[in-house]
């Protein structure tokens, strides 16, 4: 694989992780949760894809995920998402959770605007991750993509695979890393790993991922896990948009920084660009774009 030009950058980085820092939440912030999706699609427009707005429903209320295509050039192949949430919980900023992970997303989608590749890739910015405790039922999450997720298996989408960006830029040195108990690995007590997770049906994309991040992105720490079954016996691992397309049968890994099992600012107002890792998460990003490539080249 050739090296990506343009490549990602930690000021690109900074830029959008700017642009999009503030509340974003249905309840406390619609207002600044509808820019963000303004400057997601603006953003994207800008790299010269369409942007198709998928509309749902929830609570009584229209809201929407953004899906940017990039076409392949050969037909009759399945296709690759990536996916990061946009939205944030009602008193934090989401610098991290998960402002982080919209700007690699967008990222990824202008170093690769320009290429051929054999797959569809769609980057795809989703609504509506957080749990609300107001909405109903009580304390329901993940339901942009959960509505995405039911949407292509209704509609027959090929996918092989899904990769969703959650928290990616709060690493470090001198971080401390814990772990839900009864993990069947040996988690580091150093937060600097990007942490990769699977199910079983998508234990080759985790693979896959270890694969592409050692060949480009050898000094970047990675701690793979693979559960059983849709992650049931593991419910912190299904704390993001990667369950609901496990929950359809699609292959879909998770890239995180572990959130709440590192972070000090997890869900919290000091959660802001100033406290991330820009070059952790361009380290993630590069990976992931290695991934892409190899997968969809």
């Amino acid at each position: 694989m050739q090296s990506l030009t343009p490549a990602i950058t930690t000021d690109a980085l900074r830029c959008h992780i700017a642009a999009l820092q503030g509340v974003r939440h249905p309840l406390a912030a619609p207002q600044a949760l509808e820019k963000a999706a303004d400057y997601i699609e603006t953003s994207l427009q800008a790299f010269g894809y369409g942007v198709n707005n998928h509309r749902f429903s929830d609570n009584g209320e229209e809201y929407r995920n953004l899906i940017a295509t990039l076409p392949g050039t050969t037909e009759g192949q399945k296709k690759l998402l990536v996916v990061a949430h946009y939205d944030t919980v009602a008193n934090s900023p989401g610098a991290d959770d998960n402002a982080s992970g919209v700007a690699v997303l967008l990222e990824l989608a202008r170093v690769l605007a320009k290429r051929q590749l054999r797959r569809t890739v769609q980057f795809v910015a989703v609504n509506l991750e957080e749990k609300e405790r107001d909405s109903k039922p009580k304390g329901r999450g993940l339901r942009g993509s959960r509505v995405l997720a039911q949407h292509a298996r209704e509609q027959g989408w090929a996918i092989e695979g899904v990769v969703v960006l959650e928290s990616v830029a709060y690493a470090g040195p001198n971080v401390v890393q814990t772990a839900p108990e009864g993990l069947p690995i040996a988690v580091p007590k150093v937060g600097d790993f990007i942490a990769v997770i699977g199910n079983q049906a998508s234990a080759h994309l985790v693979q896959a991922f270890l694969r592409a991040a050692e060949q480009y992105q050898p000094a970047l720490p990675k701690v793979p896990l693979v559960v059983p079954g849709n992650g049931e016996l593991f419910p912190d691992t299904r704390r993001s948009d990667h369950a609901s397309f496990w929950d359809q049968g699609y292959p879909a890994i998770m890239l995180t920084d572990t959130t709440n099992f590192r972070s000090p600012h997890y869900h919290q107002p000091s959660d802001t660009l100033e406290t991330l890792n820009l070059d952790f998460g361009a380290a993630v990003g590069h990976a992931t774009a290695a991934l892409i490539l190899q997968l969809a080249g």
